[in-house]
């Protein structure tokens, strides 16, 4: 039998991972609980992304002059887009600090940022009582939002992957995000609750800040998971290699050193991004703001199609675990090329169960970028620049094609007057992901580039 060791982590890196001769064995109980501090800080960013958009006709009487309402809508979705212009700025720091100092601390960090700053939004005044100054107060609170979030999802997605078992990771990965969808919902739900029991007036004159004001203790519950963390297997090995400094990597290497991987990156989250932000985002508003649709049930049909994604996700994690990431995500390119047209046809439509069909369609066809791509993303990067180099291409991605998606398709109908400009827009988006997917490799059930393999260990029995 083979001897088993603990990896002692250098300078003060903390990782009880186990290893065998040229392979990590993880602790079961470590990998659940970093899954799920993980998954929870996905869910706060998400809630604050989802009740923004949810309530976005709100914002706009809020925040911005009273006059036009298309004009107050393109406003607050402006503020919105303004936070994902400064999300590849915080990748920049963050990315690199992650692989310097360690995945834990700069998660932990974000965290604190991100409660901030949604935390903030709720205590702003309206424009009716300080003028322009409400605007720009909501757009630095946005700002600190998106410099915060450019470290979030790449050191979460690195933070499980580098944990996973190399046959789960898919499986593992997906819960990544369900927390994302579980904080949306959490979002949704709330919104619609007080749409329901609340006054047009009582909504507009303090309603709308009761969501930013939850973030502050779900921002203490994450932070307290997070830095009961300990730092991840491969990162412990990295710093091991280095002997006595941490891992150090010039900006410039983690993007000329890893253009190809890159490119990728950006091609795999545009599709991802511009879809995800489509159905999650937009169309809430475009149900009620474009069609017309009553705002209570347009809220509830979304968020029966993210509660019907949620149960979907980790059955799809753990398809790609079997079968590849490959060929998921390749699906759900063609889906969205395939049948975008027809699922806005049957939304524009107006009837409750043909909106509810076009909207599942979608979300459907959603799951398999979701499912698939917090495994697939950090398996383009070897473990010594994966935080960062992962952290510039998402955000990069994010920020010029996905973030943006709500602005630039209302600019688009604005300008054409055609109302089938959503499913075009994800048509394109399908065509650069379908090419992505087809130059990229299959890394389903293979150790992480530069990582030994990893293997699940064995759950305690109840006799300890």
């Amino acid at each position: 039998m083979s001897t088993v060791s603990v990896v002692a982590p250098a300078s003060g890196v903390k990782s009880r991972a186990a290893k065998t001769p040229g392979t990590t064995v993880t602790d079961p109980a470590l990998v659940k609980r970093a899954v799920k501090a993980a998954a929870l800080g996905n869910a706060m960013e998400w809630f604050d992304f989802g009740v923004y958009s949810y309530i976005a006709v709100t914002l706009g009487k809020v925040f911005f002059p009273s006059g036009n309402p298309t004009a107050q809508l393109l406003s607050t979705f402006g503020a919105f887009a303004a936070a994902f212009l400064v999300r590849p700025l915080g990748g920049m720091v963050f990315g690199p600090l992650g692989d310097r100092v360690g995945r834990q601390k700069v998660l932990a960090l974000t965290m604190i940022m991100m409660a901030a700053g949604t935390f903030a939004i709720g205590l702003i005044p309206s424009y009716a009582t300080i003028g322009v100054g409400a605007p720009i107060l909501l757009l630095v609170a946005r700002l600190v939002q998106g410099f915060s979030t450019g470290g979030e999802y790449a050191g979460a997605s690195t933070f499980i992957a580098e944990y996973a078992p190399d046959k789960r990771r898919g499986f593992l990965g997906s819960w990544l995000e369900f927390g994302t969808l579980a904080g949306y919902i959490g979002g949704a739900g709330l919104v619609t609750l007080m749409t329901a029991l609340l006054s047009a007036d009582d909504l507009t004159s303090w309603g709308w800040r009761v969501p930013f004001l939850i973030a502050g203790p779900m921002g203490i519950i994450g932070l307290y998971l997070r830095l009961r963390l300990e730092e991840t297997p491969a990162f412990a090995a990295e710093v091991a290699k280095a002997e006595t400094d941490r891992p150090k990597v010039p900006l410039r290497e983690m993007i000329t050193g890893q253009w190809r991987a890159l490119l990728l990156c950006v091609g795999l989250v545009l599709v991802f991004n511009v879809t995800d932000y489509m159905l999650l985002s937009y169309m809430p508003s475009y149900l009620t703001g474009q069609l017309h649709y009553d705002e209570t049930h347009g809220l509830l049909v979304v968020l029966g199609v993210m509660a019907l994604m949620m149960i979907v996700q980790p059955f799809a994690g753990a398809l790609t675990d079997r079968i590849g990431r490959r060929p998921v995500i390749a699906t759900g390119c063609a889906g969205f090329l395939v049948l975008s047209v027809p699922a806005l046809l049957l939304i524009r439509e107006g009837s409750l169960p043909a909106v509810a069909l076009g909207m599942g369609a979608l979300g459907l066809l959603l799951v398999c970028f979701t499912a698939a791509m917090p495994s697939a993303l950090p398996a383009l990067f070897p473990t010594k620049v994966r935080y960062g180099s992962l952290s510039i291409g998402f955000n990069v991605s994010v920020s010029l094609f996905g973030g943006t998606t709500p602005l630039v398709v209302t600019a688009l109908i604005g300008a054409t007057g055609n109302m089938m400009m959503p499913a075009y827009y994800m048509m394109a988006a399908a065509v650069v992901g379908g090419f992505a997917v087809w130059r990229m490799a299959e890394s389903a059930g293979r150790p992480l580039p530069g990582s030994a393999p990893s293997v699940a260990g064995r759950e305690p029995s109840v006799a300890g």
